[in-house]
């Protein structure tokens, strides 16, 4: 399977290098309060403390993209913009020069985080699904509230669980590229252990048990099953959809369960499939992308 390996962020990605500690104050003093300096001399922030990374990822916001109000609870993901940024500039690679993108970003959350940044970035219109509708109201609240992203999001609320697109793609919809940073956890006992691994890596610390400070509500953090089924389950109903959208994408979190979907891939006849490495910190991720169209069909949905 083709894969592309990113040994560091995305070269279009604002935030490569040290954090300008100074200018992220400038636009949000609140920030100073949480700032240290490391055992190099390095001033940073402790990365274990949700507030502390809530408030950087705020002014990150607010510095790079122009976004003057970001509000949802503290129960809610708060999402790394680095990482989250690369998703959109390597999915811009794929997708290619083009005025008028239409992304579907499947459980856009309470933070709107992909919407934001691909509007801030590249101008894409977007598809918001979600099955929470406090996480909707939230997001629409966000979007409302910056003028950069007015008209720009069209909000579907997911009444089945169970379905992913279906029940959100109409028969007449055109879909440039659909992204999901999927629910990864099986259980809150996967949940918690995820939540230790990611403080150790932090910290250097093991520690025998940690709450979740790791902010996520249940439906954004753990499905039945968990990253392995959803995408299993997203790639099945994907076929039904192979003539809307152009390319299907997910993020994976566990490199073990690539093989496992591209099995499937092959099985339910997708023509096209790529595997895109990112490297943000000390985290490595991968994005598995897909189409049932071929390289003629989509050289022809292009020129639509």
């Amino acid at each position: 399977m083709p894969e592309s390996k990113k040994p560091t962020l995305h070269p279009k990605n604002k935030n490569k290098g040290q954090y300008d500690l100074k200018a992220l104050v400038k636009v949000n003093p609140d920030l100073a309060k949480y700032i240290k300096t490391n055992k190099l001399g390095i001033e940073t922030i402790d990365f274990t403390n949700p507030i502390a990374v809530k408030l950087l990822n705020k002014s990150l916001l607010n510095h790079y993209y122009g976004i003057q109000f970001w509000k949802f609870p503290d129960t809610n993901l708060c999402p790394p913009i680095p990482g989250r940024v690369d998703y959109i500039h390597y999915m811009a690679d794929l997708l290619g020069e083009n005025d008028n993108i239409t992304c579907l970003d499947i459980g856009v959350g309470a933070s709107c985080i992909y919407p934001i940044l691909g509007v801030s970035e590249y101008n894409w219109n977007f598809i918001a699904s979600d099955i929470d509708r406090k996480s909707i109201a939230t997001a629409k609240k966000i979007v409302s509230s910056n003028s950069s992203l007015k008209d720009k999001v069209d909000f579907r609320f997911q009444e089945n669980k169970n379905q992913i697109f279906k029940g959100i793609i109409n028969e007449d919809d055109k879909i440039d590229i659909t992204i999901c940073n999927p629910p990864f956890h099986a259980s809150k006992k996967d949940a918690e252990k995820g939540s230790m691994r990611k403080v150790r890596n932090l910290t250097g610390k093991k520690l025998k048990k940690v709450q979740l400070n790791f902010s996520g509500m249940v439906d954004e953090m753990i499905y039945e099953g968990g990253e392995k089924q959803f995408i299993q389950n997203m790639i099945i109903e994907s076929v039904n959809y192979a003539e809307n959208c152009l390319w299907f994408s997910s993020l994976v979190s566990n490199e073990r369960n690539l093989n496992r979907f591209y099995s499937s891939l092959e099985k339910y006849g997708a023509k096209d499939v790529k595997t895109i490495h990112m490297t943000t910190a000390n985290k490595i991720s991968r994005i598995v992308v897909w189409s049932f169209l071929d390289e003629k069909e989509q050289e022809e949905w292009k020129k639509k």
